[in-house]
């Protein structure tokens, strides 16, 4: 007698095995870094979904979405408390249970439209996995800039799939663990198949995505770099004068004095006077540059001749000043500006004078021409945005500088998640980074994704390497978000055709269970 399929989980069952998704999912990603989760969490919000109709799917979306989520950020709670990271997590998880009911839909349609084992083993995964990035790229650059954190791929940093990043970039390895994850899910439901022939076809699968070699970078020479971490204390609530962060810093970098570099790194806001209008921070910075005698890339907050507010980069060098300036270009909304304050504001006042002032856009490129060689700039979060990523690589850069200020954080997993996604840029881009922070993690990645080097949180200290440059071009850089829009565009076409080509008479699910 042929087995009979598997019924799909009553809506209970569904919204609380997507629950324990988002959890496992969260385990998968730095700090824990248990990479290997992230398939099984993955596969259990899929396998949540199946045959479900669409408001009970949405539902179920919104458990997985809102357990991940909530646990992915909690460190938006340190210093700012619930209400942000309610709000920034509950609309995370409302886009995520719509992105929920698309995968649903596939559920449906997907194995009418394209039947067979084919269908069921490769058509469904690759319309889920398609339909799962097409979710993340929406969110990344929507609303206000998108919130980027927490897409799959920045779970695997660690991971033998972390050199397919290079091939594919971002999206592309999402796309692979999701499809993987689905291929999984349909290897347990497949029970007609023998499980031997299942376990081969999943196995097959996973190997052979671990199995592709990393992109060959060659180095074009190397520079001398000091990243200095003064172990600031640049919260938003931090009982500090100004000019600690800068005299914090300085004392960091005194016992660098008498070393050759080429050029030393401070974090973002290292600076907390802005030495264009400081005559003590431009002597300070002066000093460094002299005893040094190298440029300094130090992170400020400048103003215009029209009163506008940037989070900078300087490259100071010495008896010059700042000979070129980097100006942010997407400060984070609802933390560095308030967007359409006059809508939001009145809705919490309290929480919202915690932005009193806001970072206007920048407008300047995001590269600096130290000692013959291009740095890519990123501040902070901008590490998360491919798109800034992808201007600084074609303004030449040849290795990536990331100065950032997580003290607001405290020692919670949102470092080591930046950290993290900064290793996996370097490997994607074929380019060294330096991820300089005022209290960690700080760290240096070769452009392979190896540590060159690496400071202890919370501690003061500083970090002398020659970092390789590089003009290697990889498929993901060559191809850039393309492949966004491929992965996305296969996901959408597959359902869009399904649901118009599926015989009418086969859209109504048989003796479902309720949901």
């Amino acid at each position: 007698m042929r087995p009979r399929p598997l019924r799909p989980l009553p809506l209970w069952a569904a919204v609380v095995l997507a629950a324990l998704s988002g959890f496992v999912n969260s385990f998968a990603f730095p700090g824990r870094g248990w990479w290997p989760l992230v398939f099984v969490g993955t596969a259990m919000l899929l396998l949540s979904l199946r045959r479900r109709r669409f408001w009970p799917s949405v539902l179920v979306g919104l458990a997985g979405g809102f357990a991940f989520f909530g646990n992915h950020i909690l460190w938006l709670t340190v210093y700012l408390g619930p209400i942000p990271w309610l709000a920034l997590a509950g609309l995370e998880s409302v886009f995520f249970a719509f992105g929920a009911s698309l995968l649903a839909l596939a559920w449906r349609f997907v194995p009418h439209y394209w039947p067979g084992l084919s269908g069921r083993l490769l058509g469904l995964p690759l319309a889920l996995a398609g339909l799962w990035v097409a979710r993340e790229a929406f969110t990344s650059v929507w609303p206000y800039g998108g919130f980027s954190w927490g897409r799959l791929a920045f779970s695997q940093s660690d991971s033998p799939f972390a050199p397919l990043v290079a091939w594919v970039g971002i999206s592309g390895l999402s796309f692979t663990i999701a499809f993987l994850s689905a291929v999984l899910v349909q290897a347990f439901l497949e029970v007609s198949v023998p499980w031997t022939v299942r376990g081969t076809v999943a196995g097959f699968a996973f190997l052979l995505a671990a199995a592709i070699p990393a992109w060959p970078v060659i180095s074009t020479g190397s520079i001398r770099v000091a990243a200095v971490q003064g172990n600031s204390n640049s919260g938003l609530f931090a009982q500090i004068q100004p000019g600690d962060s800068l005299n914090d810093h300085l004392q960091a970098t005194l016992p660098l004095i008498g070393q050759s570099v080429d050029v030393v790194v401070w974090p973002e806001n290292a600076s907390d006077l802005n030495p264009l209008e400081n005559k003590r921070a431009a002597q300070t910075l002066d000093y460094v540059t002299g005893a040094m005698k190298a440029p300094l890339v130090t992170g400020t907050i400048t103003e215009d001749s029209e009163g506008r507010t940037f989070n900078s980069l300087l490259l100071w060098e010495h008896g010059k000043g700042a000979v070129d300036q980097y100006d942010k270009i997407h400060p984070v909304p609802f933390a560095e500006y308030l967007p359409d304050r006059a809508f939001w504001y009145p809705l919490a006042p309290s929480l919202f004078d915690l932005v009193p002032r806001d970072y206007s856009f920048g407008t300047r490129d995001n590269v600096f021409s130290i000692k013959g060689a291009v740095a890519g700039l990123a501040i902070c979060f901008d590490i998360v945005d491919d798109e800034l990523i992808s201007q600084m690589l074609r303004d030449g850069a040849d290795f990536i500088i990331a100065p950032t200020n997580n003290a607001d954080f405290g020692h919670t997993d949102e470092s080591a998640q930046q950290v993290g996604i900064a290793r996996l840029r370097a490997i994607e881009t074929g380019r060294s980074v330096v991820n300089a922070s005022t209290v960690g993690v700080s760290a240096m990645f070769a452009p392979d994704g190896r540590v060159i080097s690496q400071l202890p949180t919370f501690e003061a200290g500083s970090m002398v390497e020659d970092v390789p440059l590089s003009h290697t071009t990889t498929p993901a850089t060559l191809i850039g978000r393309g492949i966004e829009w491929l992965v996305s565009g296969l996901g959408i076409a597959i359902l869009a055709l399904a649901m118009i080509f599926t015989p009418l008479a086969r859209r109504a699910p048989r003796k479902e269970a309720r949901g």
